[in-house]
């Protein structure tokens, strides 16, 4: 009776052995949760990342000076403003000086033109030549331009722009002193910015005028397309590259000085090959991308191209027609069984 029972528990636990093993072998294998893309053919061009900075171009800049010695009252255009043509930017207060150098100008007319009208009346009773009337209209007429000219200061000084343009830089402020002469402020003419990059002078050879390169814009602002006016291709001594311009729109809102950096278009592709930029990845330096084949995931090292949009360029590795992930890629690895959504 003892084996009987002792053999029947031996059975027993030999068949709950084998459901076991039965239930792990039919337990599924894990399976990441993925979305998948096509690898495609189509256009793919090739650029280069360019660095510069925006500059004045030639005659484009201009001063805006005290005329005589005066009080900066106030500045009417900071730094960066925009302005019209006849636009006051500037209110000074002309010195003591300069008050008193008015009130000589008024004084020295009245007493050439008393001396003018004296000659006169001397040459008509045959006292003076005509040469010494001739001489006292010419310092009547000297003495009356300088009074004309300082006149203005009876009302204060209002300095208005010269042209239409922007406000670069400011030269003095509210409550200075400031001689004759003494840049108050500069403005550049509106279109008149541009900026030069550097490029290698290997790729200079062949870019031509009117290919486009997109700079970013300026704070956060949208980028912005122009196209390139003119290529330097003798090598700077210092930074060793040659230089290209492009002019700055207005509408950029970007100051003399300011970095830049443009994304230039080289060369097209009609025949390349793409895929969405969101699957790729990167291995230390190596791209790679997990392409989906029977429901298993198998990372493929790629080579990657230039980047376009929201896709990238891929010259070796995939081909056109090939599945690959593009989302729940960080849950992915190498032979992992997947399922799509």
């Amino acid at each position: 009776m003892t084996n009987t029972l002792r053999i029947s528990g031996m059975a027993a636990l030999l068949l709950l052995g084998a459901c076991t093993k039965q239930a792990e072998t039919a337990a599924p294998e894990p399976a990441a949760l993925i979305k998948t893309a096509l690898v495609t053919s189509g256009a793919t061009e090739q650029s280069i990342v360019v660095y510069g900075a925006v500059e004045n171009a030639v005659g484009g800049k201009y001063t805006v000076a005290a005329p005589v010695e005066a009080d900066v009252v106030t500045i009417e255009a900071p730094a960066g403003s925009a302005v019209r043509q006849g636009q006051v930017v500037a209110r000074l207060r002309p010195s003591p000086a300069s008050q008193l150098a008015y009130a000589t100008a008024r004084v020295n007319a009245s007493a050439a033109e008393l001396a003018l009208a004296r000659a006169r009346r001397l040459r008509a009773d045959g006292l003076v030549s005509n040469a010494e009337v001739e001489s006292a209209r010419a310092a009547a007429l000297s003495a009356g331009a300088t009074r004309a000219s300082l006149g203005a200061l009876a009302g204060g000084l209002a300095l208005r722009a010269p042209v239409s343009g922007t406000v670069e830089s400011i030269g003095a402020s509210p409550g200075q002193l400031v001689a004759p002469g003494t840049p108050v402020l500069t403005l550049v003419k509106g279109g008149d910015l541009r900026a030069r990059f550097g490029i290698d002078p290997a790729v200079a050879r062949s870019i031509q005028p009117g290919s486009n390169i997109e700079i970013a814009g300026a704070q956060g602002a949208a980028p912005f397309t122009v196209p390139v006016l003119s290529i330097d291709r003798i090598v700077d001594a210092a930074t060793k590259q040659a230089s290209l311009f492009v002019r700055i729109p207005v509408q950029a809102r970007i100051g003399a000085g300011e970095s830049l950096s443009g994304r230039l278009v080289l060369s097209g592709n009609d025949a390349g090959i793409t895929l969405p930029y969101v699957a790729l990845l990167d291995d230390g330096g190596q791209p790679y991308v997990y392409v989906i084949a029977k429901g298993v995931a198998h990372r493929r090292d790629i080579v990657a191209g230039s980047k376009m949009g929201d896709r990238v360029g891929v010259t070796s590795g995939l081909k056109p027609g090939e599945t690959i992930a593009t989302d729940g890629l960080t849950s992915l690895e190498d032979g992992m069984r997947v399922r799509t959504r």
